[in-house]
């Protein structure tokens, strides 16, 4: 079983900057992937970002050259820096793990809201 667990989110105004944060727990073989996803009001669940345990990359291409995805090993946790936000950034962020049994896991979520 693994928690995860998201922090760093906020209201923000736009342009503005936020990391996200979400720290992996408890006994699980191995995480070979983490990501985060958002989800808007009316709309449905996409992905923003993920990375694997080879630290390659991909992005939404609504957050490319604003978003930045990384991750620190020894502490078990992913961060999501969003920069240059847009209103349209607006949502409730997820943090997403998988493992070497290929069994995901998520978090409760994270909201950010993007409003002057």
């Amino acid at each position: 079983q693994v928690q995860l667990v998201e922090s760093g989110g906020g209201l923000v105004q736009p342009g503005g900057s936020l990391r996200l944060s979400c720290v992996a727990s408890g006994s699980i073989f191995s995480i070979n992937a983490m990501g985060w996803y958002r989800q808007a009001p009316g709309k449905k669940r996409e992905l923003v970002a993920t990375i694997t345990s080879g630290r390659s990359t991909n992005y939404a291409d609504s957050v490319k050259g604003r978003f930045t995805i990384s991750r620190d090993t020894a502490k078990n946790t992913v961060y999501l820096q969003m920069n240059s936000l847009k209103p349209e950034d607006t949502a409730v962020y997820y943090c997403h793990a998988r493992d070497s049994l290929f069994m995901n896991y998520w978090g409760e979520g994270t909201l950010v809201t993007v409003s002057s």
